[in-house]
């Protein structure tokens, strides 16, 4: 009797994706190409075939004959010395995608949880130049609230949006979200983090802001990590590594004067 194949996992690794259960072969298929195409890791420009294989949780002669198939349709290249690397095929998609995106479709639906679970104002600016301009807007149902308009510009570099744009150029770069308190307007506070596209570019800021007398311990604690966590979340709907923002959450909060 054939031993099933199992999963892999190499020490350092995330474990390979589980494959579907062995009821439609066209979906496990699908399930195991796809394991081997996931199983190239950042900078790995090729692999052997053993390696592929390996992590992708599947026997070599399975992983020789999808890869096969792989090649065949541009999605992985054979290489002349041996050992595979990914195919030209996959740029194509992802280029199609980055053409595809409606900023909108994903911006909206941010802005409208942070609104519905911070009860404060969210915006998304984007850099204009030596400026930033307010792109999308949610106002807080609060009768008491911060007032903006969608398209108004306000300078770049200064307040809570203004430096998370430029945010990722700082040496270094601050922790994120970037928080503001009086920054700009003397009545204001706001918290806001980048947001990356698929080329690593910063698409722009995403964040919440509220009368400053409202900015207490309890709005902090709350609101800093809704902001972080929409800012990795559009990274990733945005085809971006959510990485660089997350790697730079706040542990503990400080305010910034």
């Amino acid at each position: 009797m054939r031993k099933p194949e199992t999963t892999a996992r190499r020490p350092g690794r995330p474990a390979a994706p589980r494959l579907a259960p062995d009821t439609d072969g066209n979906v496990r298929a699908v399930d195991r190409a796809l394991a081997l195409l996931l199983a190239f890791g950042d900078n790995e420009a090729a692999l052997p075939l053993a390696d592929i294989a390996r992590r992708a949780g599947l026997h070599m002669t399975t992983a020789l004959r999808l890869l096969g198939t792989l090649e065949h349709h541009g999605f992985v290249r054979r290489l002349p010395a041996g050992g595979y690397a990914l195919g030209p095929q996959l740029l194509v998609l992802g280029e199609r995608f980055r053409r595809g995106l409606r900023l909108e479709d994903h911006v909206l639906p941010a802005l409208e949880r942070l609104r519905d679970e911070s009860h404060e104002s969210a915006a998304f600016f984007v850099r204009e130049g030596a400026a930033r301009r307010c792109l999308f807007r949610r106002d807080s149902p609060q009768p008491v609230r911060t007032v903006a308009q969608e398209g108004a510009v306000a300078p770049l570099g200064i307040g809570a949006h203004g430096r998370a744009l430029v945010a990722l150029e700082a040496d270094p770069p601050p922790r994120l979200p970037v928080v503001s308190r009086g920054e700009r307007l003397k009545e204001v506070a706001a918290i806001a983090a980048p947001v990356l596209d698929s080329r690593g570019e910063v698409a722009g800021s995403i964040g919440i802001t509220m009368p400053l007398y409202r900015f207490d311990a309890a709005a902090e604690a709350l609101c800093l990590p809704l902001v972080l966590r929409e800012a990795v979340a559009l990274t990733r709907a945005l085809g971006g590594d959510p990485a660089p923002v997350a790697m730079l959450g706040r542990q503990s909060p400080e305010i910034a004067a």
